[in-house]
């Protein structure tokens, strides 16, 4: 049977539609009046179709519509061809209250008033509970759940919970540094429920791990490994056989399998460095180093048991974490995922799907009130134009997996979707970057200026000391080098050429890139942030260009907002009353200290808080006292925000025997460190937290009388 599809829509010179099903793409004819129509042949009697249109030029799909439409063949009348005629599916009003909290009933409006929330944010490791096994694991978030339902809140934010094992060491620990976009981390499992035996020897190891203050990474994750190891070898086989189990292989196949792959061949050539896996053996060589699917289903067949226990161990993860999403679902309360800018240059993602990174970069962040040197994650860039060949079918299904286990999802740094900060494979400074996609100078336009590209601070990789970084892609293209008002070159300028320096620089990173990263970030968020029904969350910290709220305002991807972060460059603290309604307010992130902390790190910052925004006089306090967190946590629970998520550290700062005695203790991570141990942990178990009476009314009432409980 025949479609013809039809639907209006005004292209400029050099656009064309063309319509997507899955990853079969139809061109579409232009005729006079806007209608554009395209042609399905060979559907079946019956046979649902679904399918967007995206507009294209340049060879790139540049914009996509928001939802899929759907047609259905009729199932009998012969072959007569079937024609309908669409409008073109935009953002509809109102998004995030169309999210899947609210289409699924989790959440309720209630007419005459703007819905509002709060929430906890804490990693799962971070969690500690009486049945954990020396760190946080799926079921704990079931108790937590338990808590934050009884506390009036809604919404639970975790870091990431893919896999990150490759080296095998407490490395590892960086949540951020994936070994696949998919697999769940092993750490998570609670192992009485994968069919590990809780004899003495699993009690004893539990009681050591669970009473150590920090987490113990490699013993954890080694003891978990080998005893799971073990229930597979008595359970493996049964659970194979069942028909849950087969749906799941079945249906996650195109990540598992290759996935299990890796980590095999990883666990064999004792790297994940995909680059080495080589050998001769048994008189023929082997190089696994390129991904070759023909080859690694070969590959998998003659491994059938190491494939099938990683398998096993992603199996039990998922429903783990599928029940503990459900059953928090049933108290009211959602989860908040979070989804990393990059993945690891040595991941199952990169080894599978080459062409989509750029492994002769590093993806990271330009300096910031974090780092002065700016950041550097090691990570590979993405290859846009390659990815969008297919409409972004990678990330679509990145995001299709997360939804199954969340409701809400926080976009790592967000600004990545609009440019990377980009370093050249070597570098180890943030400050030898440049921003990809970008707008540089030519040598000609600099010279008019009146600057010779031969003396006047300008160089390539290894050089510091100079005002402008070649482009590593075009000979003869320059990028300012950021924080270079602190080199000897640009001391070295006079007076007017200083002042053009300053007019170029500010116009360089503030202005010149305004549209073109507005249309470059808006054809890849259009066909994401479409492909499930969470409610999208962006991380917009750092150097913010004038187009990323413009974006974010059009696709209503929420905002954070921290008063210590001020977005109004001239004010020192912002005001949770003047955020806005499609925000998330929070008091600290997981890069920051915590409100005690924070208190305790700058006597002059504190001394302007004390004074300018709590209006108090004399001498601020040494510590942060319970009354001054109660107060600052009233003012983030009043503020305009949809949501306010905050750290559990910083809710417990207004008890002041419950919270923890050292507030220097408390934070998650340190960014200037980029192989930070990432271990922190609750000082108190779930169940004595639920038992906390006292505190737990006073944090209900103050959710309540906020307006945030409903």
């Amino acid at each position: 049977m025949k479609l013809t599809t039809r639907v209006e829509y005004f292209t400029r010179w050099g656009e064309e539609l063309f319509l997507r099903s899955g990853n079969r793409i139809y061109p579409m004819q232009y005729s006079p009046g806007g209608i554009w129509a395209a042609e399905i042949g060979r559907l079946s009697p019956g046979q649902t179709f679904r399918y967007r249109y995206e507009l294209h030029s340049g060879g790139l799909c540049r914009r996509t519509e928001w939802n899929d439409h759907t047609v259905t063949m009729p199932s009998a009348g012969g072959r007569k061809p079937v024609e309908v005629t669409d409008c073109w599916n935009d953002v509809p009003a109102d998004l995030p209250l169309h999210s899947s909290p609210f289409t699924d009933g989790v959440f309720r409006q209630h007419p005459g008033r703007k819905w509002k929330a709060a929430g906890t944010a804490i990693p799962v490791f971070s969690l500690r509970s009486e049945s954990g096994f020396g760190t946080g694991e799926f079921n704990d978030l079931k108790l937590l759940a338990d808590w934050a339902a009884m506390t009036g809140q809604k919404v639970i934010q975790i870091l990431p919970v893919n896999d990150t094992t490759m080296t095998g060491t407490w490395e590892d620990s960086y949540p951020y540094n994936a070994n696949s976009s998919f697999a769940l981390h092993p750490q998570f499992i609670h192992l009485p429920d994968a069919g590990v035996e809780t004899d003495d020897e699993y009690c004893r190891i539990k009681a050591e791990l669970n009473a150590l203050p920090e987490i113990d990474y490699e013993k954890v994750n080694n003891e978990k490994r080998r005893l799971l190891r073990k229930a597979y070898a008595t359970s493996g086989a049964k659970t194979a056989r069942t028909k849950a189990y087969r749906s799941f292989v079945e249906a996650n196949s195109e990540w598992l399998l290759p996935y299990a792959a890796y980590c095999t061949l990883r666990d064999e050539f004792g790297t994940a460095e995909f680059g080495m896996w080589k050998r001769h053996a048994d008189g023929k060589d082997e190089d696994y180093s390129v991904y070759d699917r023909e080859m690694i289903g070969n590959y998998i067949k003659s491994r059938k048991n190491e494939i099938g226990y990683h398998c096993f161990v992603q199996y039990h993860l998922h429903l783990q974490l599928s029940d503990a999403r459900d059953y928090a679902r049933r108290k009211g309360v959602v989860f908040k995922g979070d989804l990393p800018i990059g993945v690891s240059r040595t991941s199952a993602d990169a080894w599978v799907n080459r062409s989509l990174f750029n492994m002769d970069s590093q993806a990271g962040a330009p300096p910031d009130a974090f780092s002065a040197d700016g950041q550097n994650w090691g990570l590979p860039t993405y290859n846009w134009e390659e990815m969008s060949k297919d409409g972004y079918a990678w990330w679509r299904a990145r995001l299709k997996k997360m939804s199954e286990y969340f409701d809400v999802f926080r976009i790592d740094h967000l600004l990545g979707f609009f440019r990377i900060w980009e370093i050249p494979l070597g570098e180890k400074s943030g400050l030898m970057g440049h921003f990809n996609p970008a707008l540089p100078y030519s040598t000609e336009e600099l010279s008019a200026m009146g600057f010779d590209m031969r003396i006047s601070g300008a160089g390539s990789s290894g050089n510091m000391d100079v005002l402008f970084i070649e482009d590593p892609h075009r000979k003869g293209w320059w990028h300012p080098r950021i924080a270079a008002h602190s080199t000897t070159a640009y001391a070295a300028l006079d007076d007017t050429m200083k002042q053009t320096f300053n007019r170029l620089y500010d116009d360089f990173f503030y202005h010149r890139h305004n549209a073109f990263w507005k249309e470059s970030a808006m054809r890849k968020l259009s066909a994401l942030l479409s492909a499930t029904g969470m409610l999208a969350c962006g991380e917009d910290l750092g150097m913010i260009p004038a187009c990323v709220s413009e974006v974010m305002d059009e696709y209503m991807i929420l905002s954070l907002e921290i008063q210590r972060m001020s977005k109004n460059p001239d004010r020192e603290f912002a005001d949770p009353a003047d955020y806005p309604y499609y925000s998330v307010c929070t008091t600290s992130t997981h890069d920051m200290n915590p409100l005690r902390a924070w208190w305790e790190e700058d006597r002059k910052v504190t001394a302007n808080y004390w004074h300018n925004v709590m209006h108090r006089d004399g001498e601020a306090p040494r510590s942060c006292e319970p009354w001054i967190c109660r107060e600052i946590i009233r003012k983030h629970l009043e503020s305009s925000s949809m949501l306010t998520i905050l750290p559990l550290q910083d809710w417990l700062s207004i008890d002041g025997e419950l919270r923890f005695p050292d507030p220097s203790r408390e934070r998650i991570n340190i960014p200037v460190f980029p192989r930070y141990y990432w271990r922190y942990r609750m000082h108190l178990t779930i169940e004595n937290l639920i038992s906390q009476d006292k505190f737990n009314s006073e944090l209900s009432k103050m959710i309540e009388d906020s307006g945030r409980s409903a």
